[in-house]
């Protein structure tokens, strides 16, 4: 079964392997390993090792395979299999079991392995020992490699291997069948635009309509369409760091928008109709705003999945979004409207107020967050942690020209760091992360890894705890608050970077930290780490009063 693999890996361009150790796993590694077609890495931790796999293929843009030995192995790659499902990352595991007659009888290393991941995968397949099997065992790994290429997500091959298990042949004994995966039919234009007509003139007959982008990977919309709504004036485009997507007339900080509106403000910000397309949203505000201002009409557009945030789903084009704008926005026309003008023009009396009150604040996460945005080096891949960075990044207009990822498919602090590493080995641009104490020493595993760039650069706002939960309504006044929310602690980076060979700096300050800043992202021996340390009781004081001092 382990040539079936390889050869049908190799046939659809599988060529990234993450390896664990282990024994029961003994033949697919002897079968990736001794072939130079693949590009092999050894990841001890599961967990890690899987996070590792999804920053790869989030950025190779195809399927990285994942190999671990039988029990609990396969279930610490489950946090990642659940991001990528939500995500739409393509991993395929690779999980070896024990025989069938040595299931369930208190053997050592054992699991109930099959459909493990029943609820975050695309599809399962539990493969049969012996050469009676061979053909059916053929058709389920072409369905599942092929899932994952056509749909683009996880999917799960569990392989019981008997033993010997170290066993080798000198030359190929299988040659299994290769059914390639299939693409997704194009709708014709013509047919496309006749569907879509309706819904352009329901568009045309309203004079507020918001579209609101979510994740999407860089440069993934055409500018002929970025052109043609930041044009229309009844038309006001939201977007977020993670859209990757950038326009003058575009809102690009929702937060910043409409966090300071009052009642009066939200019935004016009310839209008719809201387009979505792109992964999840960041703004939890956007989201009470739109659940308590329901419009009239919420189409999404994805090829795969709508999810009815808002509350108002009323249609779901499964199309891509390049296709649906290129069949749809020549149906519409500019319909005169002040609704963009008014909220571009509130825009940047906001960011004047943003930029005002920078000079005022003490030293914290956000001011610290300030200067981070204006130190970037240009043409980045910036990786964020979720919690403080994802937040505190919504704030700001980003470069253009810097993309920008974080794990918002489940949106956990977990393998936030291993996902950058990965992501960092596959892309020619320097990786940048940024990322939060509790995250970073969350996954402090991660740096246990052989594939690091030295260009690699981490930034980590150590307060000492889960300063996030501050901001919450009413959490501070929870009986052990610090304890069990909060999670404080007196932990540094500090012995993480000498134990792994990583250059090391700390700030505490503003001088300090622009010191830190110079020369951190040239070009060094060694990957780099910058720790920043910042006063947990005001963090939150100073985010809380950011909002209302842009007023």
């Amino acid at each position: 079964m382990s040539q079936t693999i390889t050869q049908l890996c190799l046939a659809k361009d599988i060529d990234h392997i993450v390896i664990s150790p282990g024994s029961r796993n003994a033949p697919l590694i002897i079968g990736f390993t001794s072939n130079p077609s693949f590009k092999n890495f050894s990841i001890v931790d599961e967990r890690c090792a899987a996070f590792f796999a999804l920053g790869m293929a989030q950025q190779l843009q195809k399927p990285v395979a994942l190999v671990c030995t039988s029990g609990s192995a396969l279930l610490n790659y489950y946090p990642a299999i659940a991001e990528a499902y939500y995500s739409d990352v393509p991993l395929v595991v690779l999980s070896a079991d024990r025989p069938e007659k040595l299931l369930e009888i208190g053997d050592g290393q054992t699991i109930k392995q099959e459909n493990v991941y029943a609820n975050h995968i695309l599809y399962s397949a539990n493969l049969t020992e012996g050469e009676a099997h061979q053909v059916e065992n053929e058709t389920l790994i072409n369905i599942a490699l092929n899932t994952a290429i056509e749909l683009s997500g996880p999917v799960h091959i569990n392989i019981p291997f008997s033993e010997p298990l170290y066993q080798t042949v000198n030359d190929l004994q299988i040659r299994p069948q290769h059914v390639p995966a299939r693409h997704r039919e194009i709708i014709p234009f013509e047919k496309l635009s006749k569907k879509l007509h309706s819904y352009a003139e329901i568009w045309n007959a309203s004079r507020r309509k918001i579209v609101l982008v979510g994740t999407l990977k860089p440069n993934s919309i055409e500018t002929e369409f970025i052109k043609i709504l930041s044009a229309d004036e009844s038309v006001l485009v939201l977007t977020e760091t993670t859209s990757n997507l950038h326009h003058g007339n575009f809102i690009p900080s929702i937060d910043q928008l409409i966090a300071p509106l009052d009642a009066e403000g939200f019935v004016l910000l009310k839209p008719e109709i809201v387009l979505t397309f792109g992964g999840m949203v960041v703004s939890k505000k956007i989201k009470a705003f739109l659940r308590t201002h329901a419009p009239k009409n919420h189409w999404h557009v994805d090829e795969k999945k709508a999810y009815d945030t808002y509350f108002s789903l009323s249609e779901h084009f499964k199309i891509s979004p390049n296709e649906f704008l290129g069949a749809f926005l020549p149906q519409t026309k500019s319909v005169s409207s002040d609704y963009q003008a008014y909220w571009l023009k509130l825009k940047q009396h906001r960011l004047a107020q943003h930029n005002t009150y920078f000079e005022t604040i003490p030293f914290s996460d956000f001011q610290v967050f300030y200067h981070l945005i204006q130190s970037f080096p240009a043409r980045i891949n910036l990786q964020l942690s979720n919690s403080t960075a994802i937040r505190y990044s919504q704030l700001f207009d980003l470069d253009k020209e810097t993309h920008v990822f974080c794990n918002r498919g489940t949106s956990g602090i977990d393998g936030s760091t291993s996902t950058a590493i990965g992501a960092s080995y596959i892309s020619k641009r320097q990786t940048v992360f940024v990322t939060g104490d509790l995250s970073f020493f969350y996954d402090s595993n991660a740096l246990w890894n052989n594939y690091i760039p030295n260009s690699f650069r981490v930034i980590v706002f150590n307060n000492k705890g889960g300063g996030i939960f501050r901001i919450l309504p009413d959490a501070k006044k929870v009986e052990e608050f610090e304890t069990f929310f909060e999670t404080k602690h007196e932990l540094t980076a500090a012995h993480l970077c000498r134990m792994f060979d990583f250059e090391y700096t700390e700030a505490s300050s503003e001088e300090l930290l622009k010191e830190a800043l110079r020369g951190f992202y040239d070009a060094s021996e060694r990957p780099k780490l910058l720790e920043i340390f910042t006063p947990s009781e005001i963090n939150d004081t100073v985010l809380m009063d950011y909002f209302k001092a842009i007023l």
